[in-house]
């Protein structure tokens, strides 16, 4: 019996020494990709900053007490988040638009986020996607078929269409993937409500009209 006992003493030991050693070394390359992972994350965020925003010259995250975005999502589509909004800077500081990310939960094949850049006249330079898993030869088609479609508008939102766009604020679906292109439109108008309705309105922009 104590020869039994001791066996199980043994090979719980051994188990510990197993855990603790697999523990110890998940924690040293946590650390150890900790810091590399965050400067790819922002070298990424402020690639995509550019994408949507060449004449700025730095860029700014909103603070969340700068701007209720908590207050507008309220009211809002819940399949659409607002995940950061960062100010669009000219090289003396001024105030030249916003970079709002964007991500919508009604993708094909799951969530759709892109950056979007929005001047203070209510442009959109363009979007940005930032992670999009949708089907390869439909969905995934959206940065070659949608995203070039969203440049230089300056309309209040967008609808898509299936015959051909005829006007500023008509998007051209992709054939065969109308669930990405419904998500990504409705991304877009969700920023561009947020931009009118809560960043011109709290941080003094003027949209001309």
């Amino acid at each position: 019996m104590d020869s039994e006992k001791k066996s199980m003493l043994k090979d719980a030991l051994i188990l510990f020494a197993i855990t603790l050693a697999a523990g110890l070394l998940l924690g040293f390359v946590h650390d150890v990709t900790k810091e590399p992972i965050a400067e790819q994350k922002a070298k990424a965020k402020a690639e995509a900053c550019r994408n949507v925003f060449a004449d700025a010259d730095a860029f700014e995250a909103l603070a969340a007490e700068d701007g209720p975005t908590a207050y507008f999502m309220a009211g809002q589509d819940s399949n659409v988040d607002i995940d950061e909004v960062m100010r669009a800077l000219d090289s003396s500081g001024q105030l030249l638009g916003y970079v709002i990310t964007v991500t919508d939960h009604e993708g094909y094949g799951g969530d759709i986020q892109f950056s979007m850049g929005v001047t203070l006249d209510g442009t959109l330079n363009g979007i940005s996607l930032l992670n999009i898993k949708e089907t390869a030869g439909l969905g995934m088609k959206a940065g070659d078929v949608l995203v070039p479609q969203f440049a230089d508008k300056k309309v209040e939102s967008f609808t898509y269409t299936k015959s051909g766009s005829t006007s500023d604020s008509e998007i051209d679906a992709i054939s065969g993937a109308t669930i990405t292109t419904n998500a990504i439109v409705n991304g877009v108008n969700s920023g561009l409500l947020l931009f009118r309705d809560v960043l011109v309105e709290n941080e003094g922009g003027a949209v001309n009209e």
